[in-house]
């Protein structure tokens, strides 16, 4: 007998088990298959709940004419394996439309998101290249915007720093400059600032928008909780003495061209002033986007959700220029912008389009040897059958928002493309995979890269689904090697000839440590100094260390120059750019010889994660000798 609950998870596309990185094979549970069903919008808290579904869905499926989506080349016609008898209408991207019958009838169609209506039903025609060109070998730096003014100095990096450090950069040589995400955050909530953890991925960070201010100086660590408010009131002052000098029609032409998804997003943060940051908190009938009371505050809140989106026009500006001054600075690609991997549960993009993201669950990762239970992350995943329904737009106006400001984009996680592991929320039951529209979803990102001219590097560490890669490979997409990843053993580590072509190499990330810090194992220690580790485990790892940082040394001893000490970051550069990976990225912390990563996944406060500034000023990189080193070697390396 057919048992209604899972049959209705595997349709749903709930994986029924998975290998874990422990290798330990892990059972979907009921209880977890109940709640990713109810966060995909089916609910089967019932075997009868769970077998009404079922039969809808084969019933749609069944009655289906033809698919919900096809990738479509682009300038060829359609084969959605419609009848020759079928009339259907076809609506493109821009607003024009075209009918016939038959499906040798359809013409053919540009690049971009076009729908296909026959027989009463839709089709998404996602029209985008196989494939996209591979960029030629180049090497930038990741560099930390939160991190860009040292203590000295004091206060929130702006936009203006970015240019500057860009400009700096550009004369080095380098390619690109990465950031962690720049999207907006909670403004009325500094408290526990996470790049990662976004209100709206669609919209961008005014933290770090120029404003004329005289910080004090500060510490070694950014204090959000008190930087943020001062850079809320100096944006405050700014706007006025806007308003008072008569406006600029530039923004009025921004505000226009953003249309309504900008007032929504301003009215977000007007009403958060108000409420508080997160909606989830908010009264019941201001949580929903169009109710009377969310309209009638529109009008009551008019100055302060002007105030935001010129907040927007701000940030909008302030990155676009700095981009562009680094290209004119010699820059090829510019910015290097990252995509995080989900958004947060109460932020501005659930409340503005909720009905795209999964409720009552948050993604996050598989138990592995440093986390038993997994990890859950507290944030919104999109919903698998939300993105099918409205065809793909969501995502591909996130990723357009990147684009149109960088020339190369990072996607976060982008395992996510192929499955999703979903944990539920307010119980203890384990995550679950959610299996996602792949081919789909990687057609958008090339449609998007290819309007825009840019790379795209999927961030593709940790369980990789079987096939992703090959999938990535495919479609142009490089994946990132990490050079403390790729072994051939324990403790033998990749030559550089054997890394992928395909690829964005470099030597760690910002959630691992660092060089200096690696040699020294300090996030080893430091988990075992916070207690997530014990005494005897932390003990073998650091051992163990030791030979890995001997069997790193080895491998880099073909590579550097007679009198270059293993230790040195030099050693780890002349490797890295020795690499056969399309790019290589260097990273400013491991230049300066800085322990500390900047962040420690699985720990908030315990750590000071994103906080830790840097020892120099935007304006010193151009001098740095340090630096000058590792572009020189890069260079050497016809990067």
């Amino acid at each position: 007998m057919t048992d209604p609950l899972a049959a209705l998870a595997k349709e749903a596309g709930i994986v029924p088990s998975y290998t874990d990185q422990t290798q330990r094979r892990r059972r979907t549970g009921r209880i977890t298959m109940r709640a990713l069903l109810a966060a995909m919008g089916l609910p089967a808290w019932t075997d009868a709940e769970a077998a009404e579904h079922l039969a809808a869905l084969r019933d749609r499926k069944a009655s289906r004419v033809m698919p919900e989506w096809i990738v479509v080349t682009p300038d060829r016609a359609p084969r959605p394996g419609l009848r020759d008898d079928a009339e259907w209408q076809l609506t493109l991207e821009d607003g024009t439309t075209a009918d016939g019958r038959g499906e040798d009838a359809l013409p053919p169609v540009p690049l971009g998101l076009h729908r296909l209506r026959s027989g009463g039903q839709d089709c998404t025609l996602i029209v985008a290249p196989p494939r996209l060109p591979a960029p030629d070998r180049d090497w930038g730096l990741m560099l930390p915007l939160h991190a860009l003014r040292p203590p000295e100095r004091g206060g929130l990096a702006d936009y203006d720093d970015l240019r500057v450090a860009g400009e700096a950069l550009a004369a080095h040589g380098a390619g690109f400059l990465g950031l962690n995400p720049i999207h907006a955050g909670f403004l009325a909530d500094p408290s526990g600032f996470s790049p990662y953890t976004p209100s709206h991925r669609r919209r961008l960070s005014v933290f770090h928008v120029a404003v004329d201010d005289t910080p004090a100086p500060s510490g070694t660590l950014v204090d959000y909780a008190t930087e943020i408010p001062a850079r809320r009131e100096a944006l405050h002052r700014a706007f006025d003495a806007f308003r008072a000098n008569g406006g600029d029609p530039a923004f009025d032409a921004f505000r226009q061209a953003e249309g309504g998804a900008l007032d929504r997003f301003a009215l977000h943060q007007a009403l958060s002033d108000v409420h508080g940051a997160y909606w989830t908190d908010w009264p019941d009938a201001l949580q929903d986007v169009n109710s009377p009371e969310t309209h009638a505050a529109a009008r009551e809140l008019v100055d302060e959700v002007t105030f935001h989106a010129w907040a927007q026009w701000r940030a909008h500006d302030g990155l676009q220029n700095a981009n562009e001054a680094m290209r004119a600075a010699g820059m090829g690609r510019g910015l290097y912008l990252d995509l995080a991997v989900g958004t947060h549960p109460a932020g501005a993009e659930t409340w503005e389009d909720r009905n795209s993201f999964g409720y009552g669950v948050s993604l996050g990762a598989p138990p592995d040897a440093f986390s038993a239970d997994g990890q859950s992350w507290g944030l919104a995943p999109f919903n698998p059958r939300a993105l099918v329904a409205k065809g793909f737009a969501p995502l591909a106006e996130t990723l357009r928002t990147q684009l149109q400001l960088s020339g190369a984009l990072r996607i976060d996680h982008i395992l996510g493309f192929d499955r999703a592991f979903w944990v539920p929320t307010g119980t203890k039951a384990p995550g679950a995979y959610v299996q996602m529209p792949r081919a789909a979803m990687l057609a958008v990102v090339r449609m998007e890269a290819a309007r825009a001219g840019a790379v795209i590097v999927g961030e593709d560490l940790g369980n990789i689904p079987r096939g992703l890669r090959g999938a990535l490979d495919a479609s142009g997409i490089l994946g990132c090697r990490l050079q403390l990843f790729e072994r051939e053993s324990d403790t033998a580590f990749t030559p550089p000839e054997k890394f992928d072509r395909t690829a964005i190499a470099s030597f760690s990330t910002h959630d691992l440590p660092t060089w200096a810090g690696w040699r020294a194992g300090r996030e080893v220690e430091a988990r075992r100094d916070l207690g997530h580790i014990g005494a005897d485990f932390a003990q073998k790892e650091l051992d163990r260390r030791r030979d890995e940082v001997a069997g790193f040394d080895a491998m880099t001893e073909p590579h550097r120059p007679e009198g270059t000490a293993p230790e040195s970051p030099d050693a780890m550069h002349h490797a890295l750019a020795a690499t056969r990976s399309a790019l290589a990225l260097v990273q400013i912390e491991c230049v300066l010889g800085i322990e500390a990563q900047p962040n420690l996944p699985g720990t908030v406060d315990e750590y000071p994660n994103w906080r830790q500034r840097l020892p120099l000023a935007p304006e010193d990189l151009a001098d740095e000798p340090r630096l000058a080193r590792a572009a020189a070697i890069m260079r050497a390396h016809d990067r």
